[in-house]
């Protein structure tokens, strides 16, 4: 069955990139394709008025299941560059990745990271955490890998490229430092953060709490009774108060905690809505990096301090 897939999508490519082979639009900008939109903010942020940004996974959506589309076959034949995430984040991608990657510059930022950095994947050892974008410090290097990519091809404005990685780094930093303050308001006791699936491991690491999730790294991977007995529980023993739903995760299982919990005589609530595999919608605060990081922390805070 994967092999039939993969041919019908290397079928689909190719038929595509005849139509776009003729696109002489002359847009002098470097058109740049993402994957996931904290990548796109990235690139807005170093490409400026130079670049045109394209994300294919808005909000809501989960990369770790994205299978894509004609119309993104198309933008990716269309782009420049390419950036994604890498690390089986997009992991029904990886044969388009690899196609696109013989005919154009196509970055994994995410794979600049040094491996002794990244946390593995408990259920497959060899396969790191993807979520490297909940640790300030390691998505940094994202940015690095978006510049260098953005100057190789465009060497021109390569100093306004590295110019705006330095500005954009700085608030990142302001980020960070907002993040440390702001989670050690909550008593060490209460640092435990449970969502539907392991995506806030970095997260965790990085500002001292404890992090617990029903799925695994992957949405992809199945969760039982098991599961959500395990978790009640424990907030049941450790007498936590509050659990989160993500945006981009059905809230079908944390809303089982909630009432397994309940009916055990524990009164759990639901803390609020966190942004972990995708931002917010465009135009809000919560559709850029910062504005999604800015929005966790001040959720988490809120409901746990």
């Amino acid at each position: 069955m994967k092999k039939l897939i993969t041919i019908a999508f290397l079928t689909m490519i190719a038929l595509v990139g005849c139509n776009a082979s003729d696109d002489t639009s002359g847009d002098e900008k470097v058109k740049v394709v993402t994957t996931i939109a904290q990548i796109g903010d990235i690139a807005e942020n170093i490409g400026g008025e130079h670049v045109n940004v394209k994300s294919l996974m808005g909000p809501g959506t989960d990369p770790h299941t994205y299978k894509a589309t004609t119309s993104d076959i198309e933008n990716l034949q269309k782009a420049d560059v390419i950036f994604y995430n890498g690390h089986h984040l997009e992991g029904q991608m990886n044969d388009v990745f690899a196609k696109m990657r013989s005919e154009k510059p196509t970055h994994a930022v995410a794979e600049a990271i040094p491996e002794d950095m990244l946390d593995a994947d408990p259920a497959n050892p060899d396969i790191p955490d993807p979520h490297v974008w909940f640790d300030i410090n390691l998505w940094k290097y994202a940015v690095d890998e978006v510049t260098k990519g953005l100057s190789d091809l465009d060497p021109e404005n390569q100093a306004y490229y590295e110019k705006q990685a330095e500005k954009y780094k700085q608030k990142l930093d302001e980020t960070h430092t907002y993040a440390k303050e702001q989670i050690s308001q909550i008593p060490e006791e209460s640092r435990v953060l449970v969502t539907a699936h392991d995506a806030f491991h970095y997260f965790g690491k990085a500002y001292g709490l404890e992090v617990m999730g029903l799925q695994g790294l992957s949405t992809e991977s199945e969760y039982g009774l098991k599961d959500v007995q395990r978790i009640i529980d424990t907030v049941s023993e450790r007498n936590i108060k509050a659990v989160f739903v993500e945006s981009s995760v059905n809230k079908r299982s944390i809303n089982a905690v909630v009432e397994g919990a309940k009916a055990e005589g524990h009164n759990l609530k639901i803390g609020g809505e966190l942004y972990s595999d995708a931002m917010g919608p465009a135009d809000t605060e919560e559709g850029t990096y910062i504005g999604m990081f800015r929005h966790n922390i001040e959720t988490i805070v809120s409901a746990l301090k």
